[in-house]
């Protein structure tokens, strides 16, 4: 259960692409594996099985060879418009693991995405809240609201580049 005084991020950001593209390169193996990392890490390999029950899972390599590993459990799917999945750090066999930089960060933190047409452009919405966190864990997830504008800020940069990249391969 989510408690409903958890701390909550939201990111909004508008995309000059049709929604069904930005769904589609998040649904997409093919797609996340080229976008879906903070900038300066590069994307490793990764899994998708795009239905409730089913996960993403994805290895970051950092600049110093650091490899880290994160897992998505979906529990909504619902094309163009919605994604709902329980976010967390893994291993590299899928495990759960503790965030490697922050012990006290969330073992689990559930995220809604939402996808709605703004004429042409796209208007994401991605949210998170700490799921099944202690009163720790909580605090550190509110105080890393800052820092993960800024981490999303990097992802969706390398979002706009992989949507043009797309997007001009497609005319």
């Amino acid at each position: 259960m989510t408690r409903t005084d958890a701390p909550t991020f939201t990111v909004t950001r508008s995309f000059d692409a049709p929604r069904d593209l930005v769904y589609r390169v998040w649904t997409e193996q093919e797609h996340l594996g080229r976008w879906m990392s903070p900038a300066g890490l590069t994307p490793l390999e990764s899994t998708l099985d795009l239905r409730p029950g089913g996960l993403f899972h994805y290895g970051m390599k950092t600049p110093d060879g650091a490899e880290m590993w994160g897992k998505w459990v979906f529990r909504e799917v619902v094309p163009p418009e919605r994604l709902v999945f329980v976010q967390s750090f893994s291993d590299r066999e899928g495990g759960l693991t503790r965030h490697p930089m922050a012990a006290e960060w969330p073992m689990e933190v559930l995220s809604t995405v939402t996808f709605a047409d703004e004429g042409g452009r796209t208007l994401l919405t991605l949210t998170g809240t700490p799921l099944n966190a202690s009163e720790a864990e909580r605090q550190t997830f509110e105080g890393a609201l800052g820092g993960m504008n800024q981490g999303w800020a990097g992802t969706f940069a390398q979002l706009d580049a992989h949507l043009a990249r797309t997007q001009e391969a497609q005319t």
